[in-house]
């Protein structure tokens, strides 16, 4: 089992190693746990190859979180190891903790989780958790919003609902009920789409959209 091993896995499904490392007591991983690997997706691509798969057109509620548990599951199956989802509780696993802990995923100026890949795009479809220290790759500890010119996600929200000293959801929902906020509910949050590495990341609007749909029930 290596990490090269792992990827190889997740791509065939259109998901990528979203970062590792090796969890504490402290971390509230399962027992045993030598290594705990995040997976998020796979972009350009994942988005067509999801809404591909079985579990969106059998009618069934939540075919994303299905999907998820059917892949992920058996790939953390094939590896001896557990699958963990951001879904599914109460309680929860402490999903955002967790991608804090790899070190390639900080907290960005507008409070939301950004990746080094994803940006403020990012999003975990799951973990393994596994047995054993994998080798892990150093990584740079260092948030990409730190070389970022001039931070656009700061100034993106229309109605100002994220800031850096919290979240208001109040605004957001009720800048999502007028008729400006339809294009942030047909293409995505605008300060999430404001971040370069979002924008180079190849998430489809569409697929935003449906997260959208699923916030602002």
């Amino acid at each position: 089992m290596t990490l090269a091993g792992i990827a190889r896995a997740a791509a065939a499904h259109h998901l990528a190693v979203f970062g590792g490392f090796h969890p504490g007591p402290e971390d509230g991983a399962p027992a045993g746990t030598g290594t705990l690997i995040l997976l998020g997706p796979d972009e350009p691509g994942f988005w067509d190859h999801v809404t591909g798969q079985p579990e969106w057109h059998d009618g069934a509620p939540d075919p994303l979180d299905r999907w998820s548990a059917r892949v992920i599951g058996g790939i953390a199956a094939a590896l001896g190891g557990q699958a963990l989802f951001p879904f599914g509780g109460p309680p929860y696993h402490p999903f955002y903790q967790w991608a804090l802990r790899t070190g390639r995923a900080f907290a960005s100026p507008v409070t939301l989780l950004v990746h080094d890949r994803a940006g403020l795009m990012a999003s975990w479809r799951g973990a393994l958790a596994l047995p054993g220290a994998l080798g892990l790759p150093a990584v740079p500890g260092r948030s990409p919003c730190e070389d970022c010119p001039g931070q656009p996600c700061r100034d993106a929200c229309p109605v100002t609902a994220l800031r850096p000293a919290g979240y208001d959801l109040a605004a957001c929902h009720g800048f999502l009920d007028s008729a400006a906020g339809a294009d942030c509910l047909s293409c995505g949050c605008a300060a999430r789409r404001a971040c370069p590495l979002s924008r180079a990341y190849g998430r489809l609007p569409r697929q935003s959209a449906y997260h959208m749909r699923l916030f602002h029930k």
